[in-house]
């Protein structure tokens, strides 16, 4: 069974859902949201914009499924870049319900061999704030190395916040 798959406008009742539900969980991680975002309608903009992105082929948004194939959060690869960099960013959330069940550590390994496999890309980025030893673990246990620290890197809960930088790069073979 697919631990992910493309998020679709279907997604964003029960988006919405899980973000109102989980608000308080997922407020030490995230940047401050309007209270729209935590709307269907919200939901509806923030997805359709992806989608947008991902027609462009700077962006691969799917959601996280969890047990029968329902969807328990999301995972991004963003800010594709092509060229000689082929690069992209990773982020992702799970519900507080369906946290430390290995849902994450899954949906990070898939959406990395499509990032590897299907798209080709030669290196995965992902940050994460210093105390989020639960996202490093997720990263780590999928091959990510940590290679340094940004400085007041991102905007989350109010106030700028320094980052652990994460990579995973595809190892080509010789010759």
């Amino acid at each position: 069974m697919s631990a992910t798959r493309l998020v679709t406008l279907d997604d964003a009742p029960v988006l919405a859902e899980l973000l109102s539900l989980n608000r308080d969980f997922l407020a030490p991680w995230e940047p401050i949201r309007g209270e729209e975002y935590f709307t269907v309608d919200g939901q509806h903009a923030v997805i359709r914009d992806a989608l947008e992105r991902h027609e462009q082929a700077s962006t691969l948004p799917h959601v996280i499924l969890g047990d029968s194939g329902r969807v328990i959060g999301r995972i991004t690869l963003s800010g594709i870049v092509r060229g000689c960099f082929q690069s992209c960013c990773l982020g992702y959330w799970v519900s507080a319900a369906d946290n430390g069940r290995g849902f994450a550590t899954a949906a990070v390994r898939e959406i990395v061999g499509v990032a590897f496999e299907d798209l080709g890309l030669h290196r995965v980025q992902a940050e994460t704030l210093l105390h989020n030893v639960r996202s490093q673990r997720v990263l780590e246990g999928n091959g990510f190395v940590r290679f340094g620290l940004a400085p007041a890197y991102l905007n989350i809960g109010g106030r700028w916040q320094d980052h652990a930088m994460y990579q995973l790069v595809k190892t080509h073979p010789a010759g």
